[in-house]
């Protein structure tokens, strides 16, 4: 109690608000409970640029991806080397997406890339070394001028890699997953 010396911790606190005879007489249900619902005036839109640079063998289709830079704003960012690790994460998913990862089925509808074995994931062989920078505009609709992170370089990273693509080959018609054989 403020002015006083005397004290309660908070686990003493709780086992008081349980125990019912204390509210003889009282209209109050026991316990210790708090509710709050935080209902922002707007979304949040983070933004960014994914940049792409691509090796294409024009004999094979083989496509190798060389270089990689990531500038996103998140607004204001309370751990970078997590945010940084998402980014790396969701480039590494967006690759295996639009180079990678394609679900086969036979002519008698029978799935042929069932397991790890047939259906191929992004490596680390498969992966360059990320550039990632971030800037930082903060977002009015929140407190903390905080943005999400987490689908970013999901998101960006195929259409930016397709691009890549479709630039060294110089036509649009690659389609995903692009495999040499599409390339």
């Amino acid at each position: 109690m403020k002015g006083t010396d005397k004290t309660l911790d908070f686990g003493a606190c709780a086992l008081q608000a349980y125990i019912a005879h204390k509210f003889n007489g009282q209209d109050l249900e026991p316990g210790l409970k708090e509710g709050a619902f935080y209902d922002p005036t707007n979304f949040t839109f983070p933004a960014g640029v994914h940049i792409a640079e691509v090796e294409v063998d024009p004999d094979t289709g083989v496509t190798k991806v060389v270089n990689w830079t990531a500038v996103d704003d998140f607004g204001v960012v309370i751990n970078p080397m997590i945010v940084e690790g998402q980014v790396h994460g969701g480039i590494a998913q967006g690759i295996g997406q639009a180079m990678l990862e394609g679900v086969v089925y036979d002519k008698e509808g029978q799935l042929v890339t069932a397991s790890y074995m047939d259906y191929c994931m992004p490596r680390a062989d498969d992966l360059p070394s990320f550039t990632v920078g971030m800037t930082v505009t903060a977002c009015p609709s929140n407190p903390l001028g905080i943005k999400g992170c987490g689908e970013a370089g999901a998101i960006a990273a195929p259409p930016a890699l397709i691009n890549a693509i479709t630039d060294a080959v110089g036509h649009e018609d690659v389609a995903m997953p692009a495999t040499p054989k599409v390339v």
